[in-house]
């Protein structure tokens, strides 16, 4: 199987559309029992539990007959963790936190390999060559497991970073995600 990358414009709390299809997306073509494992590297501490159990309820919501299974990601186990899961799920957050993490893992891309991974907001800007910061209101660097440049929570209200993001490194694809659109990317 060749590594399916989900991306996600992020999410507004609490108001998660109908109509979305992230979660049924991300267990799509994940077998019977996906192993899943939720990376909240991007969120402080005190916020994990909470976000785990979202999380766990949502899936559960969108699972159909599939029975997932689901680990918290830790740094000290991280690339063990990744071997043994079906789906990586690179949760929302500071975009700065969760790369500065990442980053600690130089072969990142080989371990995402034949993986289900999934970013979501600062999740997707993590695995972008290049993202705009709407929180610093600037473009920043990702880890580069993607060749794009991502701009997360766009709407109009953004054009202007969007066209300064065009610009930067311009023989980079822009992709452009609103609040709770996907892209599905296949490499």
């Amino acid at each position: 199987m060749k590594t399916k990358y989900i991306l996600h414009g992020g999410f507004v709390p609490q108001q998660i559309p109908e109509d979305d299809v992230f979660y049924t997306e991300i267990l799509k073509n994940a077998g019977a029992h996906p192993k899943i494992l939720l990376v909240y590297f991007a969120k402080e501490d005190d916020r994990i539990p909470k976000n785990r159990d979202e999380d766990v309820v949502q899936f559960k919501e969108n699972k159909g007959e599939q029975s997932p299974s689901f680990e918290v990601a830790n740094e000290n186990d991280f690339p063990e963790q990744v071997q043994k899961a079906d789906i990586v799920y690179l949760h929302g957050g500071r975009s700065s936190k969760i790369i500065e993490t990442l980053s600690r893992f130089p072969n990142l891309r080989q371990m995402f390999e034949g993986k289900i991974v999934v970013g979501d907001s600062a999740g997707a800007n993590a695995l972008s060559s290049y993202y705009y910061d709407n929180h610093d209101k600037r473009i920043s660097d990702g880890l580069a497991i993607l060749p794009i440049k991502l701009f997360c929570h766009y709407s109009k209200d953004w054009e202007t970073a969007l066209h300064e993001l065009e610009k930067y490194h311009p023989d980079l694809e822009v992709l452009a995600l609103a609040d709770y659109q996907t892209k599905i990317l296949g490499i």
